[in-house]
């Protein structure tokens, strides 16, 4: 059973939402009911059947994010490079400014590789001295495996706003996680950032 603090990391259930169908693989889908033209847009709106599968054989992995980007009027872009194994490990050591009142907009770039992802979320938990101030989620939806046409996937989450005032500045940790409809965690990492008067 997950303890309090890995439940912390998942997205909140919808009550009474159940997948629809139980999971299928790629050759499954792509020969679904070829005549069902409804199924052939939802097939479509996966980017099934366009290109060559860029997955690589020798990485298991479903879901690799590439990097975690903060884009803010004024500012150049903050990146979060995590396309290296490990690049997450430091992250937490090396806490980047946000100004109080600004608006933000994150960014993830990612690959899916070998299976359809179905569901993914972004979780983000945010601590101040230990105690969580903010639980957020975001939906960034289902995606087929990356081909030739669409190399990565790019998905703007809603735009923010900082927090802001004297009680409100100072130092934050963040849990960030991306979580699929069955509940794996594709990569789930610690950072830091720090609520200041200026850039």
């Amino acid at each position: 059973m997950a303890s309090h603090d890995d439940a912390d990391h998942l997205p909140e259930e919808t009550q009474g939402y159940k997948l629809s169908q139980p999971k299928q693989s790629l050759a499954e889908y792509q020969n679904m009911d070829a005549n069902d033209e409804s199924l052939q847009r939802y097939k479509q709106s996966l980017g099934l059947g366009g290109g060559k599968d860029l997955s690589d054989p020798n990485d298991p992995r479903v879901c690799i994010i590439h990097a975690l980007t903060m884009e803010s009027p004024g500012r150049a872009p903050v990146t979060i490079d995590l396309s290296a194994p490990g690049s997450e490990a430091t992250l937490k050591d090396r806490p980047f400014k946000i100004k109080e009142s600004c608006k933000f907009t994150m960014v993830a770039t990612f690959k899916v590789q070998h299976e359809i992802l179905s569901g993914l979320q972004y979780v983000q938990v945010v601590k101040r001295k230990g105690i969580k101030v903010s639980k957020d989620s975001e939906m960034l939806g289902s995606y087929a495996p990356n081909t030739e046409k669409q190399p990565l996937y790019t998905k703007r989450f809603q735009e923010e706003e900082a927090p802001s005032g004297m009680l409100a500045r100072g130092h934050y940790n963040a849990t960030s996680s991306f979580v699929d409809d069955d509940k794996k965690t594709h990569l789930q990492f610690e950072w830091s950032f720090d609520i200041s008067k200026d850039w």
